[in-house]
């Protein structure tokens, strides 16, 4: 138990990732939409993205990346499950509780955070404050989406781009200056700008109006251009800030982990802070863009190659609807077992 209110801080004590096993080639998409392998990877970076199967839905991302979080951190026992997600398995209830039962936690708090591809990051905060409150002294802290079933798949534009996984991290109370504790995280948002990546059907605005919605309303819609520019520019301005809190230079950072939008996008966030690309942990070519999955698998899979160790000096930023933006730092730290 850590007695001082005030020097409680959420530390990372485990890791896990999972992908469906369903894997989409370029060339797969090449075969009913006006693209090629070439053109997908020249503007997006992405070979390969996995989505789920018939039947499949966010919960059942969000088990297995949990578990497996869970199995990392040696420890089952949590007093929180929060699920960030922009895909949840239906509108009511919240998709969180069904996965805690199905984690063997029932009865413990269980809830959603929606902030589309900055989930994660708002998931970290919202952790970090459970555990500084002292509400909680473990929190599973999951990101899951099933994006490709709400990507219209004759859109070249997002179809080629986003994919379906989960990952996660258990979060402990700790000490803030241990490996593994967060820094301060980050958060912005823009609501003047929400048109620009949105779902118009579905929600209370369109089902108020009792009209039936326009056909392709009721699919994921993203304004690229002026996204790429907001994007860029968003998780710089957020990155210098968390940097500078934790005490750091850019040059101190041994290994940023940005949300996989696309390579362009990494490309230039990169370039902007002045973080090589042996300094940037990527798995976009395999992956695609998962939302709010995307850098809690990246940690996962970054942990389990070995491009990611403990005692790397962590940046972490992301960019999504909302517009919603966030950063954080950490000390990545040995894991049980690891």
């Amino acid at each position: 138990m850590i007695e001082a209110f005030g020097e409680r801080a959420a530390v990372v004590a485990g890791v896990g990732g999972w992908v469906p096993p369903d894997v989409v080639t370029n060339d797969d998409l090449a075969a009913y939409l006006d693209t090629s392998d070439e053109w997908i990877r020249t503007r997006t970076g992405i070979r390969t993205r996995h989505r789920v199967s018939p039947g499949m839905a966010t919960s059942d991302l969000a088990v297995e990346a949990g578990r497996r979080a869970l199995d990392s951190s040696g420890d089952p026992r949590v007093d929180a499950v929060v699920l960030a997600t922009t895909t949840p398995d239906q509108l009511c209830p919240a998709t969180a509780p069904v996965v805690a039962a199905r984690l063997g936690l029932a009865g413990v708090a269980a809830f959603d955070v929606s902030a589309v591809c900055t989930g994660f990051l708002y998931g970290l905060a919202t952790a970090a404050g459970l555990i500084a409150a002292g509400t909680a002294e473990r929190v599973l802290l999951i990101g899951a989406d099933a994006f490709t079933t709400i990507v219209n798949p004759e859109d070249r534009s997002t179809a080629v781009i986003f994919a379906d996984g989960a990952g996660a991290v258990v979060l402990r109370a700790g000490h803030r200056d241990e490996p593994g504790a967060l820094g301060r995280v980050v958060l912005g948002t823009d609501g003047t700008l929400s048109h620009l990546i949105r779902v118009p059907a579905g929600g209370s605005r369109q089902r108020s109006l009792n009209r039936s919605h326009e056909p392709g309303e009721e699919f994921f819609q993203m304004d690229g251009r002026d996204t790429f520019r907001h994007a860029v520019e968003r998780m710089t301005a957020a990155s210098q800030q968390a940097v500078a809190s934790a005490g750091w230079s850019l040059a101190d950072v041994d290994r940023l982990a940005a949300h996989q939008a696309n390579a362009r996008i990494l490309t230039a966030v990169g370039e902007r802070l002045g973080i090589a690309a042996d300094r940037q942990l990527s798995n976009i070519a395999d992956v695609g863009n998962t939302g709010a999955a995307s850098i809690p698998l990246l940690l996962a899979q970054s942990h389990a190659d070995g491009t990611l160790a403990a005692g790397h000096r962590m940046l972490l930023t992301a960019f999504g609807g909302g517009l919603a933006w966030g950063a954080t730092t950490l000390t990545w730290p040995k894991l049980p077992g690891s």
